[in-house]
């Protein structure tokens, strides 16, 4: 089911990162009228959205397809996320929960690996070559970020219940998911340094934030359930 809390439909998301790439096509394009603009940010929007709204309906068919479906996709401002009330379901298997995982990130894979090939057909400096960039870096962002071992996201269960398989406790697996994001999180922390050293702010500004986030629930500042 798809649940909708009042008006958290409407595309508050899109209409943000529409004016968003619409002054990035003006940043790098200065010649380019703000209706020029305006058409370039309508198109490169979507390949930057969509790739998160295939990913969640990547999970979909991925717990669909192993007999454990979602119990809800809500949209939230014009966004879907993945609803399982119960994470810690033990009607569903390590190798279930893994499958369910997994299917995001396979998914922008494809994708990205698609983009990468469709980026050949392009024209440096065309329109097009800015929409399959897009393509590119968002479809790398989510195969690549979604793994990080941080629950909530991806890795975090792939981490855990790859640990539950091998014979760990749920309190075990837990622990350990805490140790190894303090290790990630400082590995973090010292790309962001070395990015904003570098004068790459968007990238250091990227690690910044998900190395709080992965310290944070290292040191159980931040739960699996709350970081849902």
């Amino acid at each position: 089911p798809i649940v909708v809390n009042g008006l958290t439909w409407l595309p508050f998301t899109q209409l943000a990162v529409w004016g968003i790439m619409a002054w990035v096509a003006g940043r790098d394009h200065p010649e380019r009228s703000w209706l020029a603009r305006l058409r370039v940010g309508a198109l490169t929007m979507p390949v930057i959205l969509g790739p998160e709204w295939g990913h969640n309906l990547a999970h979909a068919a991925a717990a669909q397809l192993v007999g454990k479906p979602m119990d809800a996709l809500r949209i939230t401002w014009g966004m879907p996320l993945v609803v399982y009330h119960d994470i810690n379901d033990q009607s569903v298997t390590p190798s279930q929960h893994i499958v369910r995982a997994l299917g995001g990130p396979v998914f922008n894979t494809l994708l990205f690996l698609l983009a990468v090939i469709s980026r050949q057909f392009t024209r440096l400096g065309s329109v097009a070559r800015e929409v399959v960039n897009a393509a590119v870096g968002m479809n790398l962002f989510l195969s690549t970020v979604s793994l990080l071992p941080i629950p909530g996201i991806d890795g975090g269960p792939i981490l855990k219940w790859s640990l539950v398989e091998r014979g760990d406790s749920l309190e075990q697996a837990d622990e350990m998911v805490k140790e190894v994001n303090k290790v990630v999180g400082i590995g973090l922390g010292s790309g962001a340094v070395f990015a904003f050293k570098k004068k790459r702010k968007f990238i250091g500004a990227i690690l910044a934030m998900f190395s709080l986030i992965a310290l944070a629930v290292g040191w159980g500042l931040i739960s699996e359930q709350k970081a849902d």
